[in-house]
C-alpha cells in the first residue's frame, strides 16, 4: 500500500453535506407527512417524529462513517467478507421464514415483508446486503484473478452464481424490492467489469439477466402495472390512479421553477405526493429549491462519484480497488434510477435517494460503505494505476500479493 496522505476532501464533505440537506428538508415536511399519517390512517404521529428518527439516523451514520473511516483498517473487513456474507444471508432468509410463519418480529408494508420489528426500530437486512456483497465480491474477485481463475466455470461462475442468485432471489423475489436488486446487480456489473472477466462471458451475462428481469416483469402484476402506467404517462394518456405517482412527481419538480417555494412552503408534500420523505424526496427538493436546487443537488453527487473513480483509478490493490467501485456502483444505481423515476425517465421503483431520504438502515450502511472509500482514498498513488500494472505485480512476487495470506 502507498505511504499514507490526507484523504479525498470532496467525498468528505459532499457526504456530510448532502445528509444535512436531508436533514433540513425532512424537518420541513416531516410535519406535513405526520399530518397526512394521522388524518388518513388514524396514527397519532407527533410533528417532529420523522425530523428527530432523521436526526438520530444523521448521528449514528456519522459515526460509522468516521469508524469506517478512521478506525476499523479496511484490512480487517476484508478479512472477514465470507462470514459478513454469511450472516447478511440468513438475516435475509430469516426475515423470510418470519413473514411466512406470519411472526411479529417481520415488519410488512403493502403486503412486502422487508424489515425486522425490533420494538422503537426496524431493520431492513437488504441494505446490510448491498455492503455484504460488496465486500465479499472485493475478495472473492481480488482472489479468482491471483490465481487465474476469472472465467472459468467450476472455480469462478458456479460460486458466484450461487452468492449472486441467493442474494438477487431473497431480496426481489422473497421481498419483492426490486429497487434494491437494481443496486445489488450494479454491484456485480461494476465489480465483474473491473475484475476483467472475459468480453463473451461478461456480455452473456448481460444478456441473461435482461432475459431474467423481462421474465420477472411479465410473470408480475404489480410490475406490469407499473410500466403500463409509465407509458401513459409519457404517453399523454388520461391520468388515473396507476399514473398518479408520476404526475404528481413531475408537476411537484414543475412547480418549484427556477428557485422553489422555499423550504416549508410545499404543497406536495402535504399528501398528494406519496412517499413525500423517502423515494419521492428529489421531487420535493425540486418544488422546494426549484432548477437551481436540483442542478446542485446532481453536482454534489456527481463530483462525489466522479472522485469515487479516481480513487479506484489511483488504488493499487485490486481488493480495495473493487471495494471502491462497488460502493460506486450501489450510489450511481441508485441516485440514477430514483432520479429518473421522479422525472419520469423511468417506471417508478421503490428506490431511495442516498443520504437524501428519510430511512435509517439505508443511510447507515451507505455511510460505512463511503467511510471505507475514503479510509483507501488516503492510500492512492499520485498517477493513475492500470490494472496490468496490478497483474504485473502479481506476477513478480511484488508490493501487492508479499506477505498476503491466500485464502480458498
Amino acid at each position: 500500500m502507498n505511504r499514507k496522505h490526507k484523504s479525498d476532501i470532496v467525498i468528505l464533505f459532499s457526504v456530510l453535506g448532502l445528509m444535512a440537506l436531508g436533514l433540513i428538508v425532512i424537518y420541513a415536511i416531516g410535519p406535513m407527512r405526520a399530518n397526512v399519517l394521522n388524518s388518513i390512517y388514524g396514527a397519532n404521529y407527533d410533528p417532529n417524529y420523522f425530523f428527530m428518527g432523521q436526526l438520530r439516523s444523521v448521528l449514528i451514520s456519522i459515526v460509522v462513517f468516521f469508524l469506517a473511516f478512521k478506525v476499523i483498517p479496511s484490512k480487517i473487513v476484508q478479512k472477514f467478507a465470507r462470514p459478513i456474507m454469511v450472516v447478511a444471508l440468513a438475516l435475509s432468509g430469516l426475515l423470510w421464514i418470519l413473514a411466512m410463519s406470519g411472526s411479529s418480529l417481520a415488519k410488512c408494508e403493502l403486503g412486502e415483508c422487508r424489515w425486522y420489528n425490533l420494538g422503537p426500530v426496524s431493520f431492513q437486512p437488504a441494505e446490510f446486503l448491498k455492503l455484504a456483497l460488496v465486500i465479499y465480491l472485493a475478495d472473492f474477485l481480488a482472489r479468482k484473478r491471483e490465481q487465474g481463475e476469472i472465467g472459468k466455470f467450476r472455480e469462478f461462475w458456479v460460486p458466484l452464481i450461487i452468492v449472486a442468485g441467493a442474494s438477487l432471489g431473497l431480496v426481489v423475489v422473497a421481498q419483492g424490492d426490486l429497487g434494491t436488486g437494481v443496486a445489488l446487480m450494479a454491484i456485480i456489473f461494476g465489480t465483474l467489469l473491473v475484475a476483467e472477466v472475459p468480453a463473451r462471458q461478461y456480455i452473456l451475462m448481460v444478456v441473461i439477466v435482461v432475459l431474467v428481469a423481462v421474465g420477472a416483469v411479465a410473470t408480475s402484476t404489480h410490475r406490469r402495472a407499473r410500466i403500463d402506467a409509465w407509458l401513459d404517462t409519457i404517453s399523454g394518456s388520461a391520468s388515473s390512479d396507476s399514473t398518479y405517482h408520476i404526475e404528481n412527481a413531475i408537476l411537484a419538480i414543475g412547480t418549484g421553477g427556477l428557485t422553489g417555494v422555499g423550504i416549508g412552503n410545499s404543497v406536495q408534500a402535504t399528501g398528494y405526493l406519496p412517499e413525500s420523505i423517502n423515494d419521492s424526496v428529489f421531487a420535493i427538493m425540486g418544488e422546494t429549491f426549484g432548477f437551481v436546487g436540483l442542478f446542485i443537488i446532481v453536482l454534489v453527487f456527481g463530483a462525489m462519484l466522479l472522485r469515487m473513480l479516481k480513487v479506484a483509478s489511483h488504488t493499487a490493490a485490486m481488493e480495495e480497488r473493487l471495494i471502491v467501485v462497488g460502493v460506486f456502483s450501489w450510489t450511481l444505481a441508485q441516485v440514477t434510477v430514483n432520479i429518473m423515476a421522479m422525472t419520469g425517465l423511468v417506471p417508478v421503483t421503490g428506490i431511495t435517494l442516498p443520504l437524501l431520504s428519510y430511512g435509517g438502515t439505508s443511510m447507515v450502511f451507505l455511510a460505512y460503505a463511503l467511510g471505507l472509500v475514503l479510509q483507501i482514498s488516503c492510500y492512492t498513488s499520485r498517477e493513475e494505476i492500470k490494472n496490468e500494472d496490478i497483474s504485473g505485480r502479481g506476477r513478480l512476487g511484488g508490493a501487492y500479493h508479499a506477505g498476503r495470506r491466500r485464502r480458498s
